[in-house]
């Protein structure tokens, strides 16, 4: 399956509706993607989902959405806050970017208001729980819609 949008999670995510439930929500990851399948199946589009808690790992499956992904969604959990390496990686494969997180990010912990994921992305998302992976996946059907009336004209 190529083309579609690639959903990226990052370190600790697998541990979703577990994990700090007042903070993340009671949701598994595996319910999310559940929920973004629903969605992409009737907007016809393909979506894969990966999740690591290796920042290699990471890169290597971002670089390798240089051929079968056409709008990556991101959560990269803590790693959004430090890892050059990923900011370099999403630059490098030139794919529109959408950054998300459950939680706001900006009315946590000093050190989680700088994301180096942020000026690589065309837009991020965050605060809204569940809902920021939804809202996501709605900005990437509209970034596939313009991406693909334009290949058109």
């Amino acid at each position: 399956m190529s083309g579609g949008v690639l959903c990226i999670n990052g370190p600790n995510l697998n541990l979703l509706g577990q994990r700090e439930p007042s903070i993340y929500g009671s949701k598994s990851l595996a319910e999310i993607q559940q929920e973004l399948e629903e969605m992409a199946a009737v907007d016809g589009i393909a979506i894969k989902f990966f999740q690591s808690n290796h920042e290699g790992d990471l890169i290597d499956r971002i670089h390798q959405a240089r051929g079968d992904s056409e709008v990556i969604i991101i959560n990269a959990g803590a790693l959004s806050h430090y890892s050059i390496a990923l900011h370099d990686a999403l630059r490098a494969v030139a794919i529109p970017v959408i950054e998300v997180h459950l939680s706001n990010i900006y009315a946590r912990e000093e050190f989680r208001h700088n994301s180096l994921i942020a000026p690589v992305a065309q837009g991020g998302i965050y605060g809204f729980g569940t809902l920021s992976y939804h809202l996501a996946f709605l900005a990437a059907g509209k970034i596939l819609q313009e991406n693909r009336k334009s290949n058109l004209s």
